[in-house]
């Protein structure tokens, strides 16, 4: 969980360094990758009770996750722009 938490903004930050539109979209769609990665593993860890379920926990996640799609499409929108 760890690994895919912190893999989340380290792919943005790496897809950004690229300075392409291209690079830059790829990277987000490996970090929203993580980001469901990470959800499935919280779905787990408390379906199978080795932790209790965090609302907040999950609140987060999905904005998280609004987040990085609203990025993506405005990116993808200004790509096919130009």
């Amino acid at each position: 969980m760890r690994r895919a938490a912190i893999s989340v903004p380290s792919n943005i930050a790496e897809g950004h360094g690229r300075q392409s539109r291209a690079d830059f979209l790829k990277y987000l769609r490996i970090s929203r990758g993580s980001l469901m990665e990470l959800d499935t593993q919280l779905e787990l860890a408390t379906t199978m009770s080795l932790m209790p379920t965090n609302d907040a926990t999950l609140a987060l996640l999905r904005e998280t996750d609004r987040i990085l799609q609203a990025l993506i499409r405005s990116l993808e929108q200004k790509q096919r722009e130009t």
